[in-house]
Order: C-alpha cells, then structure tokens, then sequence
C-alpha cells in the first residue's frame, strides 16, 4: 500500500523563513488548511527542538477549517557562513468523528495512515534597502502613535487656529472663581464693617441720653438758681413798699 498525500495545504509549502536580526525573537507563521471533508490531526516536528518554539504543535482540524502555527526562532549568534540544516516536518493523520484521545490514536497508528510534509528553514538578513525601509516604517509608525496620542490627549487640538486650549480654559476657569472668591470676601468684610459700625452706634446711644438728660437736669437747675434772686428782690419790693405805706398814711 503506497504512501499517503498529505491532505493539508501548507503556507507557505516548503520553506520557513526568519528574518534576521537574530538578537531577538523571530516569528514566522505557517497556516495548515484542511480541504478535506474529515477532521484531520496534526503534529509540528523539528530536528532543532531547542532553537524553536511552536504554538500550537498539536492538534486537530475540522473539515475546510483553517489554523495558523507560530514558529518562534530562540535569538542566536548568526553565522552567514554557516550552512543551515535546520527542518520542520508536519505530520498528519484522519481522525475519527468521534475520536478525542489523539494520543492513543496517534500512538497505534501505522505508517500507512501518516502523512507528512517537509520544510525548510531560511535564514535572511536584512539588505541595505530593507533596513531604510524598515527605520522609515518605524519613524512613520512612532509619529502616527505620537499623533494619535496627541489627538485623544488634546479632543481640541483639530479645532480652529485661535482656538483656546484645554490649558487656557482651565486656566481661565480657576482666575474667574478666583475673582468670585475675592468678591465674596470683599462683600463679607464690608458687612463685618456695617456690623461693627452698627455696634458701636447703639454703644454710644445710652451714653448721649445720659448726657441729654444731665444737661437738661443741670439747666433745669440754673434756670431756678437764676429765678431765686428774682424771687427775693420781688419779697423785698413788697416789704418796703408796704412799710413806706404803712408809715406815709
């Protein structure tokens, strides 16, 4: 009995590339689509387990389903002149409808029943023009952020020119309570003068009807100091008067 096709069409189908510089993580993606009208397991392999991690490495496709795996390079001191043997092998198997122990199923399968695909890793640095193109994108792409950062800090800030900003208004704002705080003060202060002044009125007030009334006291007094010689000339006017009668009759 002839070997298996592979049932999965692979993206790509028979390289993976990595991108270098290799100072960090290097990504790459395979999409594994299943054209067939049955689920289909599948397995992710590599002949350099430690320089690669792959999410997911196992698992199972529905029927016209489609799934992506993440090859994640480990970062390395690359060398051009070191030759590459680095390879990825997707291996397959139909699984049953109703199958969910993959492990066994994969475990008791024969080699008839297997399907494999092969790859290659690539490994690429970056060229000249890349490397223009890349720092562009960047700057592009930092001052797009940096612009849209600005637009959600600043809602205004696409407003009219002469427009004021946030700044201004808030400025504007707190010198306008501030003048509403002093007029207020203001206002109290002089109610606590007409208070005081009010105060001190009604203080004196008892004083000046004491005064009054000693005053009219004392003129009621010199007024009948003033009225007793009068008094005494008059008795004496009539004593004499009637003695000069009594004496010329």
């Amino acid at each position: 009995m002839s070997k298996l096709d592979q049932v999965l069409i692979l993206d790509p189908p028979a390289d993976l590339k990595f991108k270098g510089p290799f100072t960090d993580v290097v990504t790459t993606n395979l999409k594994l689509k299943n054209p067939s009208d049955k689920r289909v397991g599948f397995k992710v392999k590599t002949t350099a387990p430690r320089r690669y991690c792959v999410r997911p490495n196992s698992g199972v496709i529905d029927p016209g389903a489609t799934i992506v795996i993440s090859v994640m390079l480990q970062p390395f001191d690359y060398d051009p002149n070191e030759k590459n043997k680095h390879k990825f092998m997707v291996q397959t198997i139909f699984a049953p409808p109703n199958t969910s122990d993959m492990e066994s199923l994969w475990k008791d399968a024969k080699p008839d029943d297997l399907m494999d695909s092969k790859l290659r890793c690539v490994f690429e640095l970056p060229s000249e023009n890349d490397k223009v193109n890349d720092v562009e994108a960047s700057k592009a792409a930092a001052l797009h952020s940096s612009a849209l950062n600005s637009t959600k800090a600043d809602p205004t800030a696409t407003s009219a020119p002469g427009s004021a900003s946030p700044e201004d208004a808030e400025l504007k704002k707190v010198l306008e309570k501030c003048k509403r705080q002093q007029a207020e003060l203001e206002k109290l202060a002089e109610e606590n003068r007409q208070l005081k002044d009010e105060t001190v009125r009604m203080r004196k007030a008892p004083r000046s009807d004491h005064m009054t009334t000693n005053s009219t006291s004392l003129l009621g007094r010199d007024a009948s100091s003033a009225s007793l010689p009068s008094l005494l000339v008059v008795i004496a006017a009539i004593f004499i008067g009637f003695f000069l009668g009594k004496f010329i009759l």
